[in-house]
């Protein structure tokens, strides 16, 4: 049977709170779905969990395996995977809603006339204690582009995406190295955002919960490991911002990072030189507040 959507869902070594994920998939009002779990080089019984869960048929679920790289490298092995319609990622230690299927396709459906013009749509999180995470989106407005909603209507907040997957697989993939286990997961949505508008649902379908072994925690460590990411990364994200002031923000980073690279010709490679230049005192003083953050990890 051909599902609508997929809910796909890298892990790596989260056995211990893997149930509570596959929990909220059994609790589904609508089961239009397969989950896809990637599994990136696990060494603890993530792969027995869900075999068992495999063996149990309350749910579809395909099961991949492969080397460590990432989540970035198992976001890129789910999109290639990926033969459904709609698509959305769920972390291995947070939830949807009971609804949240449901909710999706009902949405999804109620907009047949924009369908082919949306990249998909956004929705709300929520803390798994309750509340939202961030901000709702401005009323009124049914369609927009992300980065226009973040840098200039103050939209806050992780958010969540469910992508047309024919857009998701025609967008760059996130690059890879085979010395870096992070990218910024930013990469592959700025690709998107910059020729797709999305769809806007202001409700909360998705429920998280930030565990210390996350990486939304462990930020400035994976800042300072996985230098050719972000800076292929920062380099984009000064071409995608759309405002002056954020433009301004990652040429900073670029600086900062480009300083731990030993990375000297950062002016000739950035694409936007000039700010760049500008922000070379201010990317030297974050440099070295991220040393001084890190020094001990």
């Amino acid at each position: 049977m051909k599902h609508r959507i997929t809910v796909f869902t890298p892990t790596f070594n989260r056995a211990y709170c893997l149930g509570r994920a596959y929990g909220s998939l059994l609790r589904q009002s609508n089961k239009d779905f397969e989950w896809l779990v990637v599994d990136d080089g696990s060494t603890d019984n993530t792969r027995e969990f869900v075999e068992s869960w495999q063996s149990e048929r309350k749910i579809p679920i395909r099961y991949i395996y492969k080397e460590n790289g990432g989540m970035h490298t198992a976001h890129n092995t789910a999109f290639r995977n990926i033969t459904t319609e709609l698509c959305m990622c769920m972390d291995s230690d947070d939830m949807l809603t009971d609804d949240c299927i449901e909710c999706i396709l009902n949405f999804w459906d109620s907009h047949r006339k924009e369908q082919e013009h949306v990249a998909g749509f956004i929705a709300l999180d929520g803390f798994i204690g309750g509340g939202i995470i961030g901000s709702e989106f401005p009323s009124g407005v049914p369609i927009a582009h992300e980065n226009w909603l973040r840098e200039t209507q103050g939209v806050r907040g992780d958010k969540k995406i469910i992508f047309r997957t024919e857009v998701a697989k025609a967008a760059p993939e996130y690059p890879e190295f085979e010395d870096e286990k992070y990218g910024s997961m930013a990469y592959k949505n700025q690709f998107i955002d910059a020729k797709w508008p999305w769809l806007l649902y202001n409700r909360v379908i998705y429920l998280v919960e930030y565990l210390p072994d996350g990486s939304s925690l462990n930020m400035y460590r994976q800042y300072v490991k996985n230098l050719k990411g972000w800076d292929i990364a920062r380099r984009s994200s000064m071409i995608f911002s759309l405002t002056r002031r954020r433009k301004f923000v990652e040429c900073i980073h670029y600086v900062s990072n480009s300083i731990f690279m030993k990375k000297w010709s950062f002016i000739k490679d950035s694409p936007k030189k000039a700010l760049t230049i500008l922000a070379i005192p201010f990317g030297i003083m974050l440099n070295l507040m991220i040393r001084l953050k890190t020094r001990h990890s």
